[in-house]
């Protein structure tokens, strides 16, 4: 199995931007499977307070994320970039099972490996409870279409 996955480092700014679009769109699939192979089979995270290793771990941990955050959406925008490294703040929004909504806030740090896929990924999150009213993040599941706003054009 070919583990490649272009863009390479060192990253310009329109590699970068491809990264983060990417890793908005695979996230946005919420197929935990189909994001873990954009991680290396070491991949070490640390997501809030929870430490993950691996793309079987990776797996399990979105399935759970993804079983608590109903209608998950997100989007990412790029921070900054150099070498094999890329920042990025996103937004997403998503309810519990008692209807809660909740707009979660974060920066992430991304460290890649020679054949593009991701070793490294540091990532702090808030979560602001919002009213179904105060949603901005309103697509069909998927895919965030290109011609909606992003986090800059929404003011987040």
């Amino acid at each position: 199995m070919n583990d490649d996955r272009p863009p390479f480092p060192p990253f310009t700014r329109e590699t970068a931007l491809q990264k983060v679009r990417a890793a908005e769109d695979g996230w946005n699939t919420r197929d935990a499977q189909r994001v873990s192979l954009a991680y290396t089979h070491d991949s070490q995270w640390r997501n809030r307070a929870e430490f993950v290793t691996g793309r079987d771990d990776i797996v399990a941990f979105l399935q759970r994320k993804w079983h608590r955050e109903l209608d998950y959406r997100l989007i990412k925008e790029l921070w900054a970039y150099e070498g094999n490294r890329i920042a990025v703040r996103f937004a997403y929004e998503w309810h519990d099972d008692s209807g809660t909504y909740y707009r979660s806030y974060g920066n992430e740090n991304w460290e890649f490996a020679a054949n593009g896929l991701m070793q490294r990924r540091f990532a702090c999150i808030n979560d602001l409870p919002i009213s179904a009213e105060q949603r901005l993040l309103h697509w069909p599941q998927g895919r965030r279409p290109d011609n909606h706003p992003g986090l800059s054009e929404l003011g987040l």
